[in-house]
């Protein structure tokens, strides 16, 4: 038996069609939630569209108030839709144009039966991969507003006002070779790393070089120890590769090799952030480094390092990497410039051990051929002019600062609710909170009034998932960290109130 029921949505909407099947076994806020996702995506309700109150909706459809506020919270924590004070609910107007043909957010037509099914993997990674919205306290973002543009765009011009013809007729898989030589040189100079230029491949950014390690090292059903909690991004890649996921703990030292041992006998891949863990910001100890690398060469297994903001350490040197304490046998190292420079650089890269150069290169071929080199050159000139570490310096410098300003505001508006950490690295402070809070509550209040504050549960993959949120603050300023700290005491305040049960959402 199903219920359906017509709803006006608002002056600007339109008319809608839902229907509810009682008689099923899937919940009612499950049905609402993915009925008028349905439409979002079908392009039925566009950005902008105001979805109608929940007392009405709940009305209408003859379901409890409840039951539309749980669908309406989850389609704010995934984006789809924002909620700001006064405004009600609606599509979020950061959405992509989803025009197209309407259609109700009912059953499939009869034909859609012949369509070919979607791999479980893909239909997996379409559930994981959410946009963030860049406003306070977006983690993992630099601020581009400070870049020397004027700089770079000279040496754009020096560069492709009259280039080598050979550099255009330039096929090398591994990329711009003066670019990998400084970033060899770099490396070695920098992160202790011990590697040549022949070694690196140049990528359309980190997330590209952690899809080649999965199509290059795995076959579906190979095992892959991930940190838990952990970088989604890697867990998306390992997923849809096919690989079988063991999510280890991670602790005050790192993750916790003892536990990997026993768990994951004989793993193909183990992917760590050792420099400064994502998101709970710990170094990986000597120790525990030195085990690893051990138990790497018994088991015969990569390490995969993601070095993913080691250049942001404010107090002291960068930690040696990884990747040189093992000699560059068995360890595949992953750098990014979206952090360090802007985004839409798209450049990122890969040092791979010699045994590997040769796969690497021939999957890179299958991937796009070979990367876009518009702006390889440009890079290379920049390091190599000592403009780049020079910009590194100075960043490191304003975010350090940066860092301070929130680490005081959480201290004098959280001082006994937060556990605030001292953290002397990277674009993000993780804070901890009671376990008997939900930092999922907290982050759709966050998002209704205009804020990220991504739960900490989110990151996590096994039951035991600690409480907290995830605050970046390197994109943004004195001024706009304290107004996002006010706001986000009116948040926690609200979810402390609410008491919202939990469940796991990244926003």
């Amino acid at each position: 038996m199903t219920s359906s029921g017509r709803v006006k949505l608002g002056r600007d909407s339109q008319l809608i069609d839902l229907d509810l099947d009682r008689a099923g076994g899937q919940p009612l806020n499950e049905q609402l939630y993915k009925g008028i996702k349905g439409l979002i995506l079908a392009g039925v309700l566009r950005s902008g569209a105001r979805l109608p109150a929940s007392r009405i909706l709940a009305r209408e459809l003859a379901v409890s108030r409840n039951t539309v506020l749980a669908a309406y919270d989850q389609l704010l924590a995934e984006g789809f839709t924002e909620a700001r004070p006064g405004a009600g609910t609606r599509v979020s107007a950061d959405l992509p144009d989803l025009t197209g043909d309407l259609r109700a957010a009912g059953p499939p037509p009869d034909d859609a039966a012949d369509l070919p099914p979607l791999p479980a993997r893909v239909l997996d990674l379409m559930s994981r991969r959410t946009p963030g919205v860049h406003r306070p306290f977006l983690p993992g973002v630099p601020d581009v507003s400070v870049f020397p543009f004027d700089e770079w765009g000279r040496a754009v011009g020096r560069f492709w006002r009259r280039p080598p013809l050979s550099l255009l007729e330039d096929r090398d898989a591994r990329g711009h070779g003066p670019l990998r030589r400084a970033i060899a040189d770099y490396l070695v100079a920098v992160r202790g790393a011990k590697c040549t230029a022949e070694q690196v491949v140049i990528t359309s950014g980190a997330q590209q070089g952690i899809d080649l390690c999965a199509r290059v090292l795995l076959e579906p059903g190979a095992p892959v120890v991930l940190e838990d909690p952990g970088y989604r991004g890697l867990l998306s890649a390992f997923h849809t590769a096919g690989g079988e996921v063991t999510a280890v703990p991670v602790d005050g030292e790192g993750l916790d090799v003892g536990y990997a041992r026993t768990h994951a006998a004989r793993p193909r891949i183990v992917a760590v952030t050792p420099s400064h863990q994502l998101p709970l910001g710990v170094t990986m100890s000597l120790a525990r480094r030195l085990d690893l690398l051990a138990w790497a060469r018994e088991a015969g297994f990569w390490v995969l390092e993601d070095d993913y903001d080691s250049e942001f350490r404010y107090r002291g040197r960068p930690l040696a990497a990884l990747q040189g304490l093992d000699g560059g046998e068995r360890v595949i190292y992953a750098g990014t410039f979206s952090k360090v420079m802007f985004p839409a650089l798209r450049l990122g890269y890969l040092v791979v051990p010699e045994p590997l150069i040769d796969p690497f290169i021939r999957m890179r071929g299958v991937v796009d051929d070979f990367p876009a080199l518009a702006m390889q050159p440009v890079l290379a000139d920049f390091m190599e002019s000592g403009r780049f570490g020079a910009h590194v310096r100075r960043m490191r410098q304003v975010y350090g600062e940066r860092q301070t300003v929130l680490r005081d505001e959480l201290m004098r508006r959280f001082q006994g609710l937060f556990d605030i950490p001292d953290d002397d690295a990277g674009m993000h402070l993780t804070v901890g909170i009671p376990d008997a809070a939900d930092d999922v509550g907290m982050t759709r209040e966050a998002a209704a009034l205009n804020i990220t504050a991504q739960a900490l549960s989110g990151y996590y993959q096994g039951p035991d998932a600690r409480r907290g949120l995830v605050l970046g603050y390197a994109a943004y300023g004195e001024d706009a960290l304290k107004s996002a700290a006010a706001l986000l005491e009116q948040a926690v305040e609200r979810a402390l109130k609410t008491g919202y049960g939990s469940s796991r959402v990244l926003t």
